[in-house]
Formats: C-alpha cells, structure tokens, sequence
C-alpha cells in the first residue's frame, strides 16, 4: 500500500486485508499490489485511471474495473479520482491457486 496518504494517489483494500486478500498466495498477493501500485504511478502521470480494465459499461470509462491477474484470475479496483485513491475490492485467483 502506498504509504503517502494525502500525499497524492494512494491504493487500498477496501474494506481491509483482511476482506480482500486473507488466505490467498503470496504470488497472487504481490501481482495484486504490484497492479495497483501501477495504477496509482499511471494516475499521478495524469492518466484517467477511470477506464482501463473492462468496466460495467464497454467502452465506457467509470465503474469498478476487472482487470486480470497473472494467468486466469483478475481483481476488482474501484479507481476514485476525487479521492485520489484506487480501491482493490475483490480478487479471483487464478485456478492454479485455488
């Protein structure tokens, strides 16, 4: 997690750790955080963050966006310009590390 909050964009779990990423491999947990963390380097660049990933609505950017991890799994992140943080709210591990 990005340790400058307030300080500019920032990641989080939401609600915590413990919800999103307890039980799950040390490999999934570093691909996760390593994606939000370039998420969070993307939006501090001035990239709009909003529509990367496949959203609710194709082609339209907002929304909670899946994007993939590693092999056959994804994550759930909510990016919040106005808050200047992207929520991680879920992750699918990949088959392999289920």
């Amino acid at each position: 997690m990005n340790e400058d909050a307030g300080q500019g964009w920032r990641w989080e779990y939401e609600p915590d750790y413990e919800h999103v990423a307890k039980g799950l491999s040390e490999r999934v947990v570093a691909e996760v955080e390593r994606l939000a963390g370039q998420l969070v380097d993307l939006a501090e660049m001035g990239i709009d963050i909003t529509a990367i990933g496949d959203g609710p609505r194709p082609g339209a950017a907002g929304g909670v966006r899946r994007l993939s991890v590693l092999d056959d799994g994804f994550m759930l992140v909510l990016p919040l310009p106005r808050l200047q943080l992207v929520a991680v709210t879920y992750i699918c591990p990949p088959f392999a590390d289920l």
